[in-house]
C-alpha cells in the first residue's frame, strides 16, 4: 500500500510568542508489512528536516487505511479500567499478568480492547468481567477531559487509550478468563501498592494510576478528576 505524504505548512507557538512555521511532509510511501489479526508491522520511507529518507518502524492495531497517521483522529483502540472496590473504596483491583515479550509477570490495571461497536464503558464492564469475574459500575463524574484518549507510545505505535473510572463488586472468578491469558487477580490497599511501586515491575499505565489510588480519599476516591 501507498500514500502520499501529507503535505502542509503548520505554525507552531514558542517561547515569547513568536510564531515558527514548517512543512509537515514527513514521509513519501507506507508499507504494510504482516498480516496479523490484532496487530500489524508498517514501514514509513519518512523523511528528516532536511529531506533525507529513512526507514521508520511503527505498528498498529488498525486496517491499512484507517491508521491514525492518515485519518487524523485520536479514537481508542483500548481501555484500562481503574476499579476501587466498591465496599471498600481504600482499596483497587489490580491483576499480575504473565507477559511474552518480558517472560515474567506485570502487576497492571485491568485493561483490554474495545470491540467494534462498542463504547470504552461499555469495554471496561465486559473486560473487567472477562479478567477478573467482578461486576463494574462506571463513574462519570468529575472533568470529562480526564477521560478522553491518551496515546501510548507514539515512537512505536498510533495505539491510544481511555481510562474508565468505576466501582468493582462480586466475586473474583476465572470463568470468563482466556486461556491464552495468565492472570492473578489482586486486592490492593495503599501500603500495598506503594510497595509494588518500589519494589515490583509494573505497567506504566498502573504506576500512574496508583500515584493517584495511594492519595485518594476513600469518600471520594475518585475526587482527582474533578
Amino acid at each position: 500500500m501507498g500514500k502520499a505524504g501529507a503535505v502542509g505548512i503548520s505554525l507552531m507557538r514558542i517561547a515569547g510568542g513568536a510564531e515558527m512555521e514548517w512543512d509537515m511532509k514527513k514521509y513519501t510511501k507506507i508499507h504494510k508489512l504482516s498480516d496479523n489479526r490484532f496487530l500489524n508491522l508498517f514501514k514509513l520511507d519518512a523523511l528528516t528536516d532536511s529531506g533525507r529518507q529513512f526507514d521508520y518502524f511503527f505498528v498498529s492495531r488498525r486496517k491499512p487505511d484507517q491508521i491514525k497517521l492518515l485519518t487524523g483522529d485520536i479514537s481508542a483502540e483500548g481501555v484500562v479500567i481503574y476499579p476501587v472496590l466498591k465496599d471498600e473504596p481504600e482499596k483497587i483491583i489490580m491483576i499480575r499478568q504473565y507477559r511474552y515479550p518480558l517472560g515474567d509477570y506485570l502487576y497492571e490495571l485491568p485493561a483490554g480492547l474495545i470491540d467494534e461497536g462498542e463504547t470504552p464503558e461499555i469495554a471496561a464492564v465486559r473486560e473487567m468481567k472477562e479478567e477478573t469475574g467482578l461486576d463494574f459500575e462506571v463513574y462519570n463524574g468529575g472533568n470529562s477531559a480526564l477521560r478522553r484518549p491518551f496515546f501510548m507510545g507514539a515512537g512505536f505505535t498510533d495505539e491510544s487509550c481511555n481510562a474508565v473510572f468505576g466501582y468493582a463488586g462480586g466475586k473474583i472468578s476465572r470463568e470468563d478468563m482466556e486461556d491464552t491469558e495468565t492472570i492473578q487477580v489482586l486486592i490492593v490497599d495503599k501500603a500495598e501498592a506503594a510497595r509494588i511501586l518500589r519494589e515490583e515491575k509494573v505497567s506504566l499505565r498502573a504506576a500512574y494510576l496508583l500515584m493517584n489510588f495511594i492519595h485518594s480519599n476513600a469518600d471520594n476516591p475518585f475526587g482527582f478528576l474533578d
